[in-house]
């Protein structure tokens, strides 16, 4: 099944009729035919859209959707009405309240059919974010939610300037964004130099050859790096199904079959830029969780959750192409005194300058990792040992060289560190990660048995 779609609707015959067109599109159907059935049916089966009738039995559509933003595994669903032809100011207030379209009987089936495909491939993949982002919050690791104070940006395009300028004039005194104009044939070119809008409105021609032509913006704009997050409302002149699906198939997020209107026009652009901003915030809120899933909150380093795997890919790597690679395992010595002594806001900052110190002293090529409280990883692909040595004693002497300033005193701590070092050579197919790390282990602890500050080498197997 492509979906699950809940149908809901007092009248049967309705009901029926529209179950038949999604069955047939391989859709799975479940209904209700009042609000509060609905509402229940949707908080226990999840599904994907739901379309109900404009008018209900204990409501409307526009009250369904506003009892479902009170339902936290509900409130995401999107909602699609059908109905007989609406009053303006009602299909403003439906629109308003959330639902995201209105189509009228008897359905197109095309239209409707694009309709579908296309919000439950928006809600799919909103999902996805949806579910990482709870993960992420669940984990302590999302950043809290921010309103959208700032102004949102419009981007009229069409090849009609004349027509695009009508369309602006109408809308300045509706819309509350900033509205630019652009053609369809310079417009990719044109945002090279231009701030990034939130949300295009491309205006298609009346002519389907020229309108066609019109949407190849739609897929440059989403394979576009830049924009291919943005809003992108699609307005037809003409009204054209089979042109819709096409659109909306495309990526288009909304589109206006029946033409301009400024009021309607603009609560569906308010709408589109609430939802790719907060999806972008989602976005956000998953890579950071990401980067503190990875990295020392501390120093900036990797951690060990990442060095680990890394290390394996490096020897996955280096015996491939026969290449030698290196392991270093640093630690740095007495550092529990810093902490007794000055306390853990200097051992803080000390491991926070060592961090500093110790990327001073690698390529980009190298990765170093905290993997405990003084301890420090540092894996050098591509590095024979006389080059791992070398670089092992540019950081002891990086530490030792100069004494570490404790944050708002005077106090100043010599540090050193002491370094354990492993070879793999010529990519030896023999040596396991882990036993290299072992090897490293060893050596670090005969580094500290031999007097501390220096770099000891591990010994070959006998």
């Amino acid at each position: 099944m492509q979906g699950k779609i809940l149908i809901v609707d007092a009248i049967a015959t309705n009901r029926i009729v529209l179950k038949v067109k999604l069955v047939t599109a391989f859709y799975e159907v479940v209904q209700a035919t009042t609000l509060a059935e609905a509402v229940e049916v949707a908080c226990t089966q999840s599904p994907d859209l739901i379309i109900t009738a404009l008018s209900l039995p204990d409501g409307t559509a526009a009250a369904l959707r506003q009892r479902l933003r009170t339902e936290p595994v509900a409130k995401y669903i999107p909602v699609m009405a059908v109905g007989a032809q609406a009053s303006a100011p009602d299909r403003l207030a439906t629109l308003r309240a959330g639902v995201r379209d209105i189509l009228t009987r008897p359905l197109d089936e095309t239209l409707l059919l694009g309709r579908v495909r296309s919000l439950i491939r928006a809600h799919t993949a909103t999902a996805d974010w949806q579910m990482r982002d709870d993960t992420s919050h669940a984990l302590g690791l999302a950043e809290p939610e921010r309103p959208f104070a700032d102004q949102s940006h419009c981007m009229l395009v069409s090849a009609d300037r004349t027509l695009l300028q009508t369309y602006a004039m109408q809308m300045r005194p509706v819309v509350r964004m900033k509205l630019t104009l652009a053609s369809v044939s310079t417009l990719m070119t044109e945002l090279r130099n231009k701030t990034m809008p939130d949300v295009f409105v491309l205006i298609l021609p009346a002519d389907t050859d020229d309108a066609m032509d019109a949407l190849r913006i739609l897929s440059a704009l989403r394979a576009n790096a830049n924009t291919r997050h943005a809003g992108i409302m699609v307005l037809q002149t003409v009204a054209d199904s089979a042109l819709a699906a096409t659109a909306l198939d495309m990526g288009a997020d909304d589109l206006m079959a029946k033409g301009f209107d400024a009021a309607e026009l603009g609560l569906r652009l308010d709408a589109i830029v609430r939802r790719t901003r907060r999806a972008e915030q989602m976005r956000t809120t998953v890579r950071t969780g990401l980067q503190a899933a990875l990295f020392d909150p501390l120093t900036g380093l990797y951690n060990r959750r990442y060095a680990m795997p890394h290390l394996a890919r490096v020897s996955e790597h280096a015996i491939k192409a026969g290449r030698s690679f290196a392991v270093l395992l640093a630690d740095l010595d007495h550092f529990k005194q810093v902490n007794d002594i000055y306390g853990h806001a200097a051992g803080d900052a000390v491991l926070v300058e060592v961090a500093d110190r110790l990327r001073n002293c690698l390529r980009s090529s190298d990765m170093a990792a905290r993997i405990g409280g003084e301890e420090f990883l540092v894996v050098m692909p591509g590095t024979p040992q006389f080059q791992a040595q070398r670089a092992a004693l540019r950081i002891c002497q990086a530490i030792s060289a100069a004494p570490f300033v404790v944050p708002g005193g005077t106090q100043q701590i010599e540090i050193t560190i002491s370094i354990g070092m492993a070879i793999n050579e010529n990519g030896c197919a023999d040596k396991r990660p882990d036993e290299m790390i072992q090897s490293a282990d060893k050596a670090l602890y005969a580094a500290k048995g031999g007097g501390r500050n220096q770099v000891t080498m591990a010994r070959p197997a006998a």
